[in-house]
């Protein structure tokens, strides 16, 4: 391994100009709000960084190969007593380290390397998986997170008569994931949290491909203990009809045919902090303009989290059958 790949890999800090050689876009995708548009020398001889288009400066490159980077489990608050948990929050399911290995093909390893980031939910209708990255930001800014990911659904065995050779029965039984943060800016708030979510599936098992945004909060420990409850079906939303669609977010994904095929997809997702907004997403040839979309807002304080910003993947299975997210890796950029 390089000590350009050690250095950027263990998450230091690098300064850099802007970026070029961004994803193909569609014809009638909204002019970047984000990208940076000038060259960054230092990419070029760096194929771990090159695949990606930071914004001013890195603040960390995750590359899986290296280890589990900070990425852990999304847990209630408790005070100490974990039968206390929120029954909701209590098996979220930790993040592994994955070399995708399936029954029929053996390893198929990462999009370069060997070890992903795999997030696995339980056979069990709506459970959620969920990795959350914590840290905090030094001043308001635009954030930018890059990965390159999959999704798949469990193969099952069942057998379906109907199989035509080409479309898997299998891509119905994946239901969503989403990408999220939590934003605390002082020490007692306000606090808000962005949520973007790929829904493949309605609730029913009916293909949707498209990619949706919240319009309501979570139910946080403190909400709940002062009376207000939400269901259990999904953590991100008081009502699990509390999602509207992303203009121009219809957007087929290529799960290629069969379960155990793998196939990466590039994400690059913008907000900003000053503004509390959503600014834009890209995944692959599709980019989104987000900044009219409306971000919930908590209408109390919350302390002990001042300059929280906390980074979240998870994925949601519709059915009893198990879903997995894969991430081969992820890098943060600021533009300050």
């Amino acid at each position: 391994m390089s000590m350009d790949r050690r250095l950027f890999s263990a998450g230091m800090v690098a300064a850099a100009s802007a970026s070029g050689g961004q994803a193909p876009r569609r014809t009638n995708a909204p002019t970047p709000t984000s990208v940076p548009t000038g060259p960054l020398p230092y990419l070029a001889g760096n194929p771990e960084l090159a695949r990606f288009n930071p914004l001013k400066r890195i603040l960390f490159h995750d590359d899986f190969d290296n280890g589990i980077n900070g990425w852990a489990e999304l847990q209630a608050n408790h005070n100490g007593n974990l039968d206390d948990l929120r029954p909701l929050l209590k098996d979220m399911r930790p993040p592994q380290l994955s070399s995708c290995t399936f029954f029929d093909l053996g390893t198929h390893g990462s999009l370069s390397g060997t070890y992903s980031l795999k997030l696995a939910t339980r056979p069990k209708p709506f459970h959620t998986a969920v990795g959350v990255k914590r840290f905090t930001y030094a001043k308001p800014c635009k954030v930018q997170m890059e990965m390159w990911f999959t999704y798949k659904a469990e193969q099952t065995f069942d057998g379906d008569g109907n199989w035509d050779g080409n479309v898997s029965p299998s891509e119905l039984n994946f239901g969503d994931f989403t990408i999220s943060n939590d934003v605390s800016e002082g020490e007692a708030g306000p606090r808000y949290q962005c949520a973007l979510r790929y829904m493949n599936t309605d609730l029913e098992g009916k293909s949707l491909q498209k990619w949706m945004y919240k319009t309501s909060l979570h139910a946080t420990t403190k909400m709940e203990r002062q009376g207000i409850t939400a269901q259990t079906d999904d953590y991100h939303v008081l009502k699990t009809t509390d999602w509207a669609d992303v203009p121009g977010g219809y957007q087929p994904l290529c799960f290629n045919e069969i379960a155990t095929k793998v196939n990466w997809h590039y994400l690059r997702w913008v907000f900003d902090i000053q503004t509390r907004r959503n600014v834009e997403l890209q995944v692959n040839e599709l980019t989104m303009d987000l900044r009219n979309i409306p971000v919930p807002v908590y209408d109390q304080g919350y302390r002990s989290l001042n300059h929280l910003l906390n980074l979240l993947v998870d994925v949601r299975t519709h059915k009893s059958v198990r879903n997995f997210l894969f991430i081969d890796s992820v890098l943060v950029s600021v533009d300050a």
